[in-house]
């Protein structure tokens, strides 16, 4: 049998190891695109209600647009949950009581309004605890649901939002409302193609409370009732 020369050797060696780089490569990618599918599975993109469109309002800031849209919900006898963010809480402690005892219910947007999808399960579990912690403490109501800030999440975040007993919610439409200061552009986006089961994502901004009249009229003329998420996806 021929000897082989250590050129020859190191050859084999090299395309050996391409080979073991490309399995593991492989078995490695797989499993995460697989899990990835099942984490998405578990995050709620939409409500089950014929009839029911959720408002959701996510909070780090605008206390007083808070405050007016709270006395616009009224006005319709409209129902909507705010996300809101442990740190923007511990400061409008007052604004949070006023939420609560209007009947609206809240969530919670995180504390420092992290990237959660940088964070492994140790960091989520304590950002999502800690606001979920406090938001029940101060409004009085159980905690239920977590809205990731900027929609952004990985597996660690929905399995540490899970083990405190919270689903994790995103949005079937974007009003965009924090970029796009237009009201007629919020009304538009809240509307357009709507229907029974939609999460409507927007902000405590003054165009925003502009245009929700509008947008609570134009539910009623079509048979939609604004409801809490929590009664959406029951």
């Amino acid at each position: 049998m021929k000897k082989l020369t250590s050129r020859a050797v190191s050859a084999l060696v090299n395309v050996f190891l391409v080979a073991v780089v490309i399995a593991v490569g492989a078995v490695c990618f797989f499993p995460a695109a697989e899990t990835a599918s099942g984490v998405k599975d578990r995050v709620i993109y939409r409500g089950n209600s014929e009839n029911g469109v959720s408002l959701m309002f996510n909070v780090y800031w605008g206390t007083e647009e808070v405050y007016r849209i709270l006395d616009i919900l009224d006005g319709y006898e409209a129902k909507a949950t705010f996300f809101l963010g442990g740190s923007w809480a511990d400061d409008n402690g007052d604004c949070v009581k006023e939420i609560a005892a209007r009947g609206q219910e809240i969530g919670s947007h995180g504390y420092f309004h992290r990237e959660h999808d940088k964070l492994n399960l140790e960091g989520n579990y304590s950002e999502i605890k800690t606001s979920v912690d406090f938001l029940s403490l101060i409004s009085g109501q159980k905690i239920a649901l977590f809205a990731p800030p900027s929609g952004a999440y990985n597996e660690n975040t929905v399995t540490a939002a899970e083990r405190l007993g919270l689903k994790t919610v995103m949005w079937t439409k974007d009003t965009i409302d924090w970029r796009d200061k237009d009201a007629e552009l919020c009304f538009r986006r809240a509307t357009k193609d709507v229907k029974g089961g939609d999460l409507i994502l927007m902000h405590p901004m003054a165009h925003t409370a502009e245009a929700l009249p509008e947008i609570l009229e134009y539910y009623r003329a079509n048979g939609l009732r604004p409801v809490t998420v929590g009664e959406n996806i029951a």
